[in-house]
C-alpha cells in the first residue's frame, strides 16, 4: 500500500511553484528530462474510454453496485490521473503544449471533471447502503479536492510562467492552494483505504496495485 502517492504529486507540483514565485527567470528551473522523452510519452498517451456515469436518481442502491461504483470511479481517476502526468511534466518544464497535446489535455480534464461530478451526484441523489454514505462522501470530496488542486497548481504555473516571461513577478494564491491541501493528506487516504480493505473494493488507485500481477 503506497498511501504517499498523492500527496508526493501535490507536494511537487507545489515546489515547482514555489520555485516559479520566488524566481522571475524561468531559466533556474532545472529538469533531466529531454523534450524527445517528454514528447514520446505525450504521444503514447491512451485517454481511458472509462469515466463513472450513472443515471440513476432517488434509488436504492444495493452494496454490490456500490462497490462496484466505487471501484469504477477510484479505477477512472487513476488512469486519469496517470494519462494527465506527461502533460503537466510540460507545464512544468515551461514547455509549451502542441495542438494535439492541447487537445488530448482539455479532453483528459474534462473527462476527470466530469468523473468527479458524475459521482458526487450519484452518492447524494442515492439511498446508499448503510455504513457507505460517509465514508464515499469522504473518497468524493478527497479525490475532487486532488484533481483541483493540480488543475489549480497547473494553471497558476502558466500563468506564471507569462509573467515571468513579461518580466512580471508571478501571482501566486498560495492561501487557496493550502487551504486544499489540508483536506488532502495522509490521515485522509488511510481513512479511504481501511475503508478499501474492509469492504473488499479493489482498486488501482493510489498505487495499490503497484507490485501485483
Amino acid at each position: 500500500m503506497q498511501g504517499g502517492i498523492i500527496m508526493k504529486k501535490i507536494l511537487f507540483s507545489f515546489l515547482i511553484l514555489f520555485i516559479l514565485s520566488a524566481c522571475s527567470q524561468k531559466e533556474e528551473i532545472d529538469t533531466d528530462t529531454t523534450e524527445d522523452e517528454v514528447l514520446l510519452s505525450t504521444q503514447d498517451v491512451k485517454i481511458p474510454s472509462v469515466i463513472f456515469t450513472s443515471e440513476k436518481q432517488n434509488s436504492v442502491i444495493d452494496e454490490k453496485e456500490m462497490k462496484l461504483s466505487i471501484k469504477t470511479y477510484l479505477d477512472s481517476y487513476e488512469e486519469l490521473s496517470n494519462a494527465s502526468e506527461p502533460f503537466q511534466e510540460i507545464i512544468y518544464e515551461d514547455k509549451e503544449l502542441d495542438k494535439e497535446e492541447l487537445e488530448k489535455f482539455d479532453k483528459i480534464t474534462k473527462l476527470t471533471k466530469e468523473n468527479d461530478k458524475n459521482f458526487s451526484n450519484y452518492i447524494l441523489n442515492n439511498t446508499l447502503p448503510e455504513g457507505y454514505q460517509k465514508e464515499s462522501e469522504r473518497i468524493s470530496q478527497y479525490i475532487t479536492t486532488v484533481n483541483e488542486t493540480l488543475d489549480e497548481i497547473d494553471e497558476t504555473v502558466s500563468n506564471s510562467m507569462d509573467d515571468a516571461d513579461k518580466g512580471d513577478i508571478p501571482k501566486v494564491n498560495i492561501k487557496s492552494i493550502f487551504d486544499k491541501i489540508g483536506v488532502v493528506n495522509g490521515k485522509e487516504q488511510k481513512k479511504i483505504e481501511d475503508f478499501l480493505d474492509k469492504k473488499k473494493i479493489d482498486t488501482k488507485a493510489f498505487g495499490r496495485h503497484q507490485g501485483k500481477e
